[in-house]
């Protein structure tokens, strides 16, 4: 937005010229509030953002689960809990902005830290806070911005989830969570001509990444550094090879993602510590890497070589998600 823009919040259905937009985010937000019981009111707010857009920093869920905490503590005394502030994130994305996401972003947004969410009901997700402190291991986490953007690659994103309930539904579940790794693979055959390869590909890709997942969780818990890195590195990939989410299958010329892991594998095989993988949604975007602080100075120097300057950012994982600062 070049200036300051308004929402009428006595209009509630969705706007659908306003796909897209900051206001259908905020509209949508309102609506369901109002659906769930909750208060409402109009207010003057001033925001600013280091966020890159469309880069797979999860900015959609940063702005929605803002908004939803200025709505919970101007009207609702602070009352609502953060779980249900990033539902209200989605469901405003999903319906009003014109996005099929998922939950994991506005979750991680909404709790802070370094979060394990089991989606089993997704209604009631249950999350669980990890502590962690990735300096304690003089290690950093970087995030590199590769210039490719997600606002054109919606049909990509939504392919991944409508390919694996494709699976899910020929094995007769509705998720792929519900499904025996053996019966997928007794019926491989069967299901090759049902719903194709890549689908397939996929929901072996998810199998796996969930078996990673409770791993990486038990190692950061043992304080199994090392151990957590060797499961990002195959997760990453899997990712790669199985989910097929690094680049878009309709644009084989922008391949920013994979050039940047090939890079940054390069060099993590010359340090002989660190992992990297791909971050958000994919195809587009940006790429995590973990590595030791001794070796962060040179790889910002190779990457933002390529990719231009500050599209290496060092983060730091914040224990708070989005907050009030006077009740901190």
């Amino acid at each position: 937005y070049d200036g300051p823009f308004s929402v009428d919040l006595t209009r509630l259905e969705v706007v659908t010229a306003e796909r897209e937009t900051t206001a259908a985010l905020i509209r949508g937000i309102a609506a369901r509030f109002r659906e769930l019981g909750y208060r409402i009111g109009g207010f003057n707010a001033c925001l600013t953002s280091a966020v890159l857009p469309g880069s797979g920093l999860s900015s959609s869920a940063a702005v929605e689960v803002l908004i939803g905490t200025i709505f919970n503590v101007l009207f609702n005394d602070g009352t609502i809990p953060p779980e249900t502030i990033a539902a209200i994130g989605q469901y405003a994305e999903n319906h009003h902005f014109g996005k099929p996401c998922g939950l994991m972003d506005q979750m991680a947004c909404a709790v802070g830290g370094i979060v394990h969410i089991d989606f089993k009901d997704p209604q009631q997700p249950l999350v669980e806070k990890v502590d962690f402190d990735f300096a304690a291991q003089q290690y950093r986490l970087l995030v590199v911005n590769t210039g490719g953007s997600h606002a054109d690659l919606t049909a990509d994103y939504a392919a991944i989830p409508a390919e694996m309930k494709a699976v899910a539904r020929a094995l007769g579940t509705a998720v792929c969570r519900d499904i025996m790794p053996e019966d997928l693979l007794m019926n491989m055959a069967v299901l090759r001509e049902q719903v194709g390869d890549r689908a397939l590909l996929r929901a072996l890709h998810f199998l796996g990444d969930n078996e990673r997942v409770t791993a990486q969780v038990t190692a950061l818990k043992a304080g199994d550094f090392s151990g957590f890195l060797q499961l990002v590195r195959e997760s990453g990939n899997s990712s790669f090879k199985w989910l097929q989410n690094i680049y878009s299958g309709n644009d084989g010329h922008e391949q920013g993602v994979a050039l940047a892991l090939a890079l940054s594998e390069q060099y993590i095989a010359t340090v002989g510590q660190g992992a990297c993988r791909v971050h958000g949604g994919g195809f587009a975007g940006t790429i995590q890497v973990y590595l030791p602080e001794r070796a962060v100075p040179e790889y910002v120097k190779q990457i933002e070589a390529v990719f231009g300057p500050e599209s290496a950012m060092v983060l730091n994982i914040r224990p708070l998600g989005a907050v009030h600062i006077s009740d901190i």
